[in-house]
């Protein structure tokens, strides 16, 4: 059996939030995480594989966009938690400030202030015999860009924003070789730049990275900013719980509800998420029922849609129910009530109100836009830059959470591929709005014919 050197990194990316835990070997059969998610399975899974135990949890900082798992890894293994002292953690911790240094295994660790993304921001640079090997930056330098500054007070951006600018030419002057290993990374709302690799050097951002290539601080505020868009309103609320994260076992399992009881905690101010297949749902739904298909991006929209905190009650197939579960808990979504026993049959079986939703395929959507309908692209401001249908009224789907209604009695709308329009049109359902869902998006509607202006 081949023998990993001390300071050997395993990434375990999170595709539902766009980021990257890491295990990092320190030798001697030993092991660290760096900002593992709640749900701890894949660091205790790999651990075990690779035969080594877990003895730290290294946090870079207060997460905004999920749920920290170091309590829990300290709660089923032992291990020892590190994190910024001015992160006030409310639970067993050892906290650190710039320059201290720590000796784990065969490996030094050093603690770097590098403010921007949050205040108390630390990243870690990992010397092995002597020389640094790796640096894990959270939030500060990331792939392609630097991460927002706008999470923690948007009256002080600014003020953060020149931070990062400082953070990141702070880490540009370690070795070129240096790996980098960022926590945020493509499909975080916590980044700026699109589309980044998943690992590189030092060395391959000065390269490539355009932060980096201004000088003027003012100019790289300006830049940074440019890429901010929105984001979850759940980010408000993880700060706050990270510094004292729930324990699983202290968690209210979700339990099987039937029909009659799913309807009184409905009428009780509970959220009836249809996690199903977005045709499933547009076939048949719970009156009042918010589409949001059980997929990697449930968890981002969960926290967009439903109130953080709010109890919730999941109309979910079998097969997904554990994973929908799972995803909720990892952005703090603790309050699943549980899930409709016998699904939708059972809800209809009760007598209970549901309806259906119409689809449509391109050709027919822009028919029933000559008719008179409003065709509204719900897609994020920057995704328009790739395909805008000219047509469309922009109306991202954050501002219709939010509370925003297109003037219009009858509604066409889309995203990327069908899943953000279909919760969309399920939440302007629900304000009286009639609805028909664009199947496959632009994309359909581009390989109609249809225009497309970039």
């Amino acid at each position: 059996m081949s023998v990993r050197p001390a300071g050997t990194v395993h990434a375990l990316p999170d595709e539902a939030l766009g980021n990257t835990s890491y295990l990092v070997e320190l030798g001697g059969g030993l092991a660290a995480s760096v900002d593992p998610r709640l749900d701890i399975d894949g660091h205790l899974e790999l651990a075990d594989r690779l035969g080594l135990r877990l003895v730290a949890g290294l946090e870079t900082h207060l997460h905004a966009d999920f749920v920290s798992g170091s309590r829990e890894l300290a709660e089923q293994t032992g291990a020892s938690v590190y994190a910024a002292r001015d992160a006030f953690l409310e639970y067993g911790h050892h906290g650190l400030g710039d320059g201290d240094e720590l000796a784990l295994g065969d490996v030094v660790v050093h603690a770097w202030a590098t403010p921007g993304h949050t205040p108390e921001h630390l990243s870690y640079l990992v010397d092995v015999d002597g020389s640094p090997a790796a640096v894990f930056s959270g939030g500060s330098l990331i792939r392609g860009g630097a991460a927002r500054t706008d999470l923690v007070d948007a009256a002080d951006t600014d003020r953060w924003s020149r931070e990062q600018f400082r953070s990141v030419r702070r880490l540009c002057r370690l070795p070129a070789s240096t790996a980098l290993w960022p926590t945020h990374g493509a499909g975080s709302f916590c980044a700026t730049a699109p589309g980044q690799a998943p690992a590189g050097t030092i060395g391959d951002e000065l390269a490539v990275n355009p932060l980096l290539r201004i000088d003027d601080e003012d100019a790289f505020v300006r830049a940074l900013r440019t890429g901010f868009g929105s984001f979850p309103p759940y980010f408000l609320h993880l700060r706050a719980v990270n510094r004292h994260p729930a324990l699983l076992r202290g968690l209210e399992p979700p339990r099987a509800v039937d029909a009659e009881t799913a309807h009184a905690f409905v009428a009780a101010g509970a959220w009836l998420v249809d996690g199903r297949p977005i045709h499933d749902w547009a076939r048949l739904h719970p009156r009042g029922a918010v589409s949001i298909e059980v997929r990697p991006a449930f968890a981002s929209w969960l926290g967009w849609v439903v109130p953080f905190g709010a109890p919730i009650v999941l109309l979910v197939d079998d097969a997904d129910r554990a994973e929908a579960v799972r995803l909720a808990r990892r952005i703090g979504y603790d309050r699943v009530l549980g899930w409709i026993d016998g699904g939708i049959d059972a809800w209809t079986a009760a007598g209970l109100p549901a309806r259906c939703t119409e689809e449509a395929d391109a050709l027919a959507a822009r028919r029933r836009v000559a008719d008179g309908a409003t065709l509204v692209d719900v897609r994020q401001t920057a995704e328009l830059e790739s395909a805008r249908v000219p047509e469309a009224v922009h109306m991202e789907l954050g501002d219709i959470i939010a509370g925003r209604t297109p003037e219009t009695d009858e509604a066409v709308v889309l995203c990327g591929h069908g899943e953000r329009s279909a919760t969309a049109a399920s939440l302007l359902e629900r304000r009286g709005t009639t609805v028909v869902n664009l199947v496959g998006g632009v994309g359909a509607w581009e390989a109609a014919g249809l225009p497309v202006r970039r």
